[in-house]
């Protein structure tokens, strides 16, 4: 392009960056970013460059790029149908899919947008932000839900994100991957992985050891006193262990972010066209604008999720767990999904666990304890016991994840045998029919029933 178009010059200037400059300034080049870019499409400014009002075309310019700038552009109908749908007073289970699908798009466009902040913001604000926004959906989920007192739907949500970013995400991109590439062995740098799992054990064990008081606590427990003693033992342990969380994340975007920035940056490929990533799009303000009216209307569809949750899973005849655990987490996140599976189809396998083992490193690290954090705030009592058949699940899962990564190297049977993991968690869920808490006393009333001999499992 000849000339450059003044929607580009909104902060007064365009930062072309070098390759050495990319790479210092920690954009475009992190697996989660890569991964999301496999999805995008770029605009065609021809029509828009001919508008003569300047406002008008800097409008029209940035709506084609946010709006129809990714390949999941025809899911932003699903938006408009669902807030129709809620205040038409149609079913609920309709309310519950036209939102699902209307977060498809915005989870991917926030990714986008937080990119194109980060151009004008530098290296520190960028990839915090990147850091941060990643998993922002999944948050505001859990925030809106907390405020029902849907605790269950929380803790069921975020288990189901974790599991379905290291089963379902890994194990398709394995079984893809090593399928196209059959010919050839595919080798990954561990280093990566090895970071990652280790958050994952730390998160487990802030899990398990909640879990574990509780049952130690039981056999004792003689009066309603002891059984309201031991769960406000068990919060208590609880919120410590987020704080412990919370800091390891922090440490975490650190060793990310500054100290051995290069661990976790994509793989290079000297063929990759990568001169659309050298300059924003959109202007900083109007990054900044968008941003704020995707987070607007996240909040607002996950409203109408948490609200619509247990009539979708009444009138479906599924258990609000599977629904939490299984398809929120696979329609949500199905664009991040999407990108992991596509770079491991390029045997780009370091892009491809960048994404599965970060966004389950950072909902099992930040997500989780900072909704514990923000049930605190709230007056909720939210803790960290997930109960017995989700922190196994969420052990073994683990556990199968660092075997299959332990070598470096994958072939597409690591992926069948992950798959097959998270198709008999995904039956467990299906069969189970456990009620949800309706309100913030579920914790008390749960080990109330202890003293009656009832343990929830």
């Amino acid at each position: 392009m000849a000339s450059i178009e003044p929607w580009l010059l909104e902060n007064g200037s365009v930062k072309k960056l070098t390759k050495e400059a990319r790479h210092g300034h920690g954009h475009s080049r992190t697996a989660h970013n890569k991964s999301a870019s496999s999805l995008r499409r770029k605009s065609d400014m021809s029509l828009v460059s001919k508008v003569p009002c300047a406002t008008l075309r800097i409008f029209l310019a940035n709506l084609q790029e946010v709006i129809l700038g990714t390949k999941l552009a025809i899911l932003f109908i699903a938006i408009p149908f669902a807030i129709a749908a809620q205040y038409l007073g149609f079913a609920r289970p309709w309310v519950f899919s036209l939102s699902l699908l209307g977060l498809m798009p915005l989870a991917e466009r926030v990714s986008f947008l937080t990119e194109q902040i980060a151009y004008y913001t530098g290296p520190t604000v960028g990839g915090l932000l990147n850091a941060t926004c990643g998993n922002a959906t999944e948050l505001i989920i859990a925030i809106f839900a907390l405020m029902e007192n849907k605790i269950d739907v929380v803790k069921y949500s975020l288990l189901g994100s974790i599991l379905s970013n290291l089963l379902l995400v890994l194990g398709t991109s394995l079984l893809c991957g090593g399928i196209a590439n059959v010919s050839v062995e595919q080798k990954f740098d561990r280093k990566q992985a090895d970071v990652n799992i280790a958050l994952l054990l730390l998160g487990l064990l802030c899990h398990v050891l909640p879990l574990l008081y509780r049952y130690a606590a039981a056999s004792d427990v003689s009066t309603a006193a002891d059984a309201l003693s031991t769960a406000t033992a068990t919060l208590n342990l609880s919120r410590a262990s987020c704080i412990v969380m919370l800091i390891a994340y922090l440490a975490y975007l650190v060793f990310q972010l500054w100290t051995h920035r290069h661990i976790f940056e994509g793989q290079e490929d000297e063929n990759d066209d990568v001169s659309d990533d050298e300059t924003p799009v959109i202007g900083l303000w109007s990054g900044v604008i968008w941003l704020i009216g995707m987070t607007a209307i996240i909040s607002l569809l996950s409203e109408f999720l948490v609200d619509t949750i247990e009539e979708a899973s009444t009138s479906w005849g599924i258990s609000v767990s599977f629904i939490s655990i299984i398809v929120l987490p696979i329609v949500g996140n199905a664009a991040e999904h999407a990108g992991a599976v596509i770079f491991a189809f390029k045997n780009k396998l370091d892009i491809t666990l960048g994404v599965a083992l970060g966004s389950a490193t950072q909902i099992s690290v930040f997500v989780v304890p900072m909704s514990v954090v923000v049930s605190w705030i709230i007056g909720i009592k939210m803790d960290l016991d997930f109960n017995l058949l989700e922190t196994g699940s969420l052990a073994l899962t683990i556990v199968a994840t660092a075997f299959t990564l332990q070598d470096g190297t994958s072939h597409y049977l690591k992926g069948v045998v992950l798959l097959l993991f998270y198709f008999v968690i995904g039956a467990s869920f299906f069969v189970q029919h456990f009620p949800t808490a309706p309100d913030s006393n579920a914790l008390n009333l749960r080990l109330k029933s202890s003293n009656l001999g009832i343990l929830r499992v």
